[in-house]
């Protein structure tokens, strides 16, 4: 399973790794893409994939190259379980539901509720039990 993630302070990136150590123990391996220093291509033999990205801005995905890399592949992402993860700082969360909205508008489903952190991971646990349950999905 494809974890794909963009980090700005390595928040984000601990979250894909917890994420990653919670799928191992399910006995199920996740391939890492940090989107800044790794190619990654959404296949069709991906049925489900997990993109992680921070809040930046006014509660947005960061456009510099995780929203280039969403709107190239938006297509690619129908009929696909999608999860979705990410750490912010302020707000509410809009950014992550606004992304999930979209996220489903592309003919995707968006698989479990989407798991916000603010700021670094705290509750390691929490996260690394999330990724047991991406692993029911498949």
């Amino acid at each position: 399973m494809k974890i794909v993630y963009w980090t700005s302070t390595g928040n984000t990136e601990e979250i894909a790794n917890l994420i990653a150590e919670g799928l191992s123990k399910e006995n199920i391996k996740a391939e890492l893409f940090n989107i800044s220093s790794d190619k990654v291509e959404i296949t069709d033999s991906d049925s489900i994939i997990a993109l992680g990205c921070p809040a930046m801005g006014d509660e947005e995905l960061e456009e510099g190259e995780f929203r280039v890399f969403f709107d190239e592949n938006k297509s690619k992402l129908n009929g696909k379980k999608v999860i979705l993860f990410g750490s912010y700082g302020w707000g509410d969360g809009k950014w992550i539901r606004d992304w999930a909205e979209e996220t489903e508008a592309t003919g995707a489903t968006v698989a479990l509720e989407p798991l916000m952190i603010n700021y670094a991971p705290d509750d390691k646990e929490e996260i690394i039990n999330y990724g047991v349950k991406i692993s029911k999905l498949a």
